[in-house]
């Protein structure tokens, strides 16, 4: 088994678990994707942390596997990548990477399906996959760029150079740096913070920014407005509002 799923407190952490490096093979893939629309489905889970354990999140794809696979073998192979990894990132509930020793090539791209990214402080990220004679597959010229423009992304793409983890932070690649030990637990307290929050408007949120960021402005204010009034039929809208006239800002309780 490559892959594990625990929820505990509204928190779901899907935990890779292929030593030594977590390379991501076809079962791994299809792994990453039931269990992402088994978090995405279920109702005890309100926030995801994605994991690969404490040595290394992911140091990219199983590249004997693919080795043996020939241009109409990868012709179908590619899509269902891709849609492992679109799983991820359409969970409709915030998602948190916690990103320790490698994040490359198809790890990489897998940390950009979160939401927020924590990384050690001595972690490694970047997409070599042009020193195979390839380019990222499984999201990376997209997500990476949408990420950090694509100037910066070509840079990282073009030469597949690993930047460390004070430079990823500084092109925006990962949001926050911790000690290596603590990776996890900061992941964890982000997502359980924010399983407490009203798990509909988090979903319009997300729904409404990553629909934005692929659409025109107008398209995106539609979204926005469409989500923006409905929200005004939900009982966590009607909790904010009077805990917020009651007692003050931030003090709500919500279901």
């Amino acid at each position: 088994m490559t892959l594990h799923f625990e929820v505990a407190d509204g928190v779901g952490t899907i935990r890779l678990d292929r030593p030594p490096m977590n390379a991501l093979d076809t079962e791994t893939q299809d792994g990453l994707r039931a269990l992402a629309e088994e978090a995405s489905r279920r109702e005890d889970v309100r926030a995801v942390v994605v994991y690969g354990g404490e040595k290394v999140f992911a140091a990219g794809a199983d590249i004997k596997e693919m080795q043996r696979m020939d241009h109409a073998g990868m012709v179908v192979r590619s899509r269902a990548l891709q849609e492992s990894f679109t799983a991820v990132a359409r969970i409709p509930k915030p998602v948190v990477a916690a990103i320790t020793g490698y994040a490359l090539g198809g790890g990489c791209e897998l940390a950009l399906c979160a939401d927020f990214r924590i990384a050690a402080d001595n972690a490694r990220l970047g997409q070599p996959e042009i020193l195979l004679g390839l380019i990222p597959g499984a999201g990376g010229t997209q997500r990476l760029a949408r990420l950090i423009g694509p100037s910066k992304a070509k840079d990282l793409v073009f030469t597949g150079r690993m930047v460390k983890a004070d430079e990823a932070l500084e092109l925006g690649l990962v949001d926050r740096l911790v000690p290596a030990a603590d990776v996890y637990a900061e992941a964890y307290a982000w997502a359980a913070k924010l399983a407490q929050g009203p798990a509909i408007a988090l979903r319009a949120a997300k729904e409404a920014i990553d629909t934005g960021l692929e659409t025109d402005i107008e398209t995106g204010l539609a979204v926005e407005r469409t989500w923006f009034a409905g929200l005004f039929a939900t009982e966590d809208r009607e909790r904010g509002m009077r805990s917020f006239v009651e007692e003050g800002p931030g003090k709500a309780k919500f279901r």
